[in-house]
């Protein structure tokens, strides 16, 4: 039997907040959700932007006084939802409008015009320039004279034309909830995005271990833009130019496959299998492939797979903005027809937009196989049966749109039909759209799902993109996509693109349905989700999600009714465990998973034989499979 790699946890931060039980979810249709389920992830929110605090499991603000859910909505709302999604740039995380740089200014000193000058003698630069002459003053002053021309690097400010990002919440940092020495923020939240997957699950990590080989666990992640903070790889480049030492710890931390280190080293422990695959801004499927793959083929039984990219720095706005390729304040301008920009409106996916709008996030999900998810009564979010990757082939334009995404949707779309039958695909499935807010995107993207739709005689396909919330960011794209996906799935909601007035008249929509506010489709309307990405370079991936209650059939019918009766007898502990982690969670209690250091494996304990190992803090041993692939070859 094939195995189905099923979600059992999922967790993260991105412009939306925490991701774990579809807080994210629920803040892109605040809008739409009950009462309860407003205040609570607007309580939620209040404690991880530290507007509110929490004394003895009590909500109060700052001066002290007690806080019901209510007065959180009534006080906090507005402050809460102006710093939550797409905004300005927060002013002391960037100031856009005094970026620093320096200036170049030459300064000549020829023509009996010397220049003077008095600085300490340590400052002086080795070698002297022959055209300077140098006057003692003190021990430690010089008098310094130059007689011809000589360039200097001034410090300026200036703005950027691009003002909004996808941000975390104001007020949240992910390395102030864990020893952070020095860690580049894209680590930072790798630490807290990974634990908030596993605190997701209900189930403990130990336990989890107890059932598996120590190599039938493995983790896919990385970033595509490495770290590029002070703290990573932007602080390494600019060190000799600002005259400082770079840090023993620059270079390594900076790797783009530092993510998947730090998961396997201080998180999980894990001695399994490890990668970091990269595709661009279609990044987190082509883990997500490389996870489900592994789980299908029975070399892996459990996959944590996910992302951490931290991009806003102002080197990525400059470096993407000179490709033309994000929203400008002027451009954004121009749309609305106003001075006054609107920057919460900036990401129009299928609008009449300007460019994409650069985000940080980190999203995770945990994979099993099913039998183990049966065997640990683990809650099941949806199942990923398959991921579709494919190139462009020959392009004039390394970032122009190509021919592979018609392959992969094309695929996605075919395999879903054959798995859910023609008629769930045609009524019960959506796309979330890659929709990355260019005119270009809304074109050619809206053409090819167009297309594919009349060709499985899909007659209005519901389309809604991510994008639109939380931004675009990049190698974590389309991991915002399936966080949402498993969001409508459990409410029945699927979000409206609310950041457009209207569908620019250039998308192709005859067969398609672009909604600009909330639907609500009813409990287990939907069976399944196609996430789509395309990246730059050609790299182009679409994956199929399916609905929790799809999943669940599929496993009653597998197993039978008895097995299943059982199963979910387990799964209530389960349940009632994640839902600890929650009701702490919403307190600000997020319990983050740091382990430097501790349980470090001693190699002279490892115990090696021809048929095993066993490696010590493992229940059980590392048995070698056993492999006849070539033995007809050799006999």
């Amino acid at each position: 039997m094939s195995r189905l790699p099923v979600i059992v946890g999922f967790g993260g931060y991105n412009a939306a907040g925490r991701s774990s039980f579809h807080h994210g979810f629920r803040r892109t249709v605040i809008e739409s959700l009950d009462l309860a389920s407003r205040q609570a992830t607007l309580a939620g929110l209040a404690v991880l932007m530290k507007l509110v605090r929490v004394v003895d499991g009590q909500y109060q603000t700052h001066e002290g006084t007690e806080l019901t859910l209510a007065e959180i909505d009534e006080q906090f709302a507005q402050v809460i939802l102006a710093s939550t999604l797409v905004r300005r740039i927060d002013k002391k995380y960037l100031d856009v409008d005094a970026a620093h740089w320096q200036k170049n200014i030459t300064i000549d000193a020829t023509a009996g015009n010397p220049l003077s000058f008095i600085t300490l003698r340590k400052q002086l630069p080795d070698p002297l320039p022959s055209d300077w002459t140098v006057e003692d003053l003190s021990a430690s002053e010089v008098r310094v004279t130059l007689y011809d021309s000589c360039d200097f690097k001034i410090d300026s400010y200036r703005a950027l034309p691009v003002k909004s990002a996808g941000q975390l919440p104001t007020g949240f940092e992910p390395s102030e909830l864990y020893n952070a020495r020095f860690h580049p923020r894209g680590l930072a939240m790798t630490v807290v995005g990974a634990t908030d997957a596993l605190r997701s699950t209900g189930i403990d990590w130990q336990t989890i271990l107890k059932h598996v080989a120590p190599d039938e666990v493995a983790v896919f992640s990385g970033s595509i833009m490495s770290q590029l903070d002070e703290n990573g790889y932007g602080g390494l480049m600019q060190s000799r130019l600002k005259g400082g030492r770079v840090t023993a710890k620059q270079l390594p931390l900076g790797f783009n496959s530092m993510p998947t280190d730090f998961i396997n080293a201080y998180v999980l422990g894990s001695v399994g299998t490890t990668g970091s695959i990269t595709g661009a801004c279609a990044t987190f499927l082509y883990n997500l492939q490389k996870g489900i793959e592994h789980i299908q083929s029975g070399k892996a039984r459990v996959v944590l797979v996910g992302n951490s990219e931290a991009p806003i720095t102002q080197e990525c706005i400059e470096g993407y903005g000179a490709m033309g390729a994000l929203a400008t304040e002027e451009g954004l301008r121009q749309i609305e027809g106003t001075d006054d920009v609107n920057f919460q409106r900036a990401s129009r996916p299928f609008g009449h937009n300007c460019g994409f709008t650069l985000a940080e996030s980190c999203q995770y999900v945990m994979l099993m196989d099913d039998e183990l998810a049966m065997e640990l009564g683990a809650d099941i979010h949806g199942a990923v049966p398959d991921v579709f990757i494919n190139a462009d082939g020959f392009k004039k334009s390394i970032s122009a749109p190509g021919p592979g995404n018609y392959l992969t949707m094309a695929k996605a779309v075919a395999s879903a039909t054959q798995i859910l039958g023609a008629e769930a695909v045609r009524t019960r499935s959506f796309v979330h759209a890659h929709g990355s807010s260019t005119p270009a995107n809304r074109t050619t993207e809206s053409d090819l799902l167009n297309r594919i739709a009349a060709t499985f005689g899909i007659e209005s396909w519901p389309i809604t993109a991510a994008k639109a919330f939380v931004g675009h960011s990049l190698a974590t794209a389309s991991g915002d996509q399936v966080i949402s996906a498993l969001g409508t799935f459990k409410y029945g909601l699927l979000p409206g693109i609310k950041t457009i007035d209207k569908v620019a008249d250039d998308v192709h929509q005859q067969h398609l349905s672009i909604a600009i506010k909330d639907r609500q489709l009813g409990e287990q309307a939907m069976d399944v989700c196609f996430v789509n990405s395309k990246g730059f370079g050609g790299n182009n991936a679409s994956g199929v999600i399916l609905a929790p209650h799809v999943a669940e059939r599929m496993l009653r019918k597998r197993y039978g009714e008895a097995a299943w009766g059982n199963y979910v007898e387990r799964r209530e502990q389960t349940r009632r465990n994640a839902e600890t982690y929650e009701r702490n969670a919403l307190l600000g209690q997020l319990d983050i998973i740091y382990n430097f250091g501790n349980d470090m494996i001693d190699d002279s304990h490892i115990e090696l034989g021809t048929e095993q190992i066993s490696i010590p803090g493992f229940s059980q041993p590392l048995v070698f499979k056993k492999d006849d692939r070539y033995k007809d070859m050799l006999d």
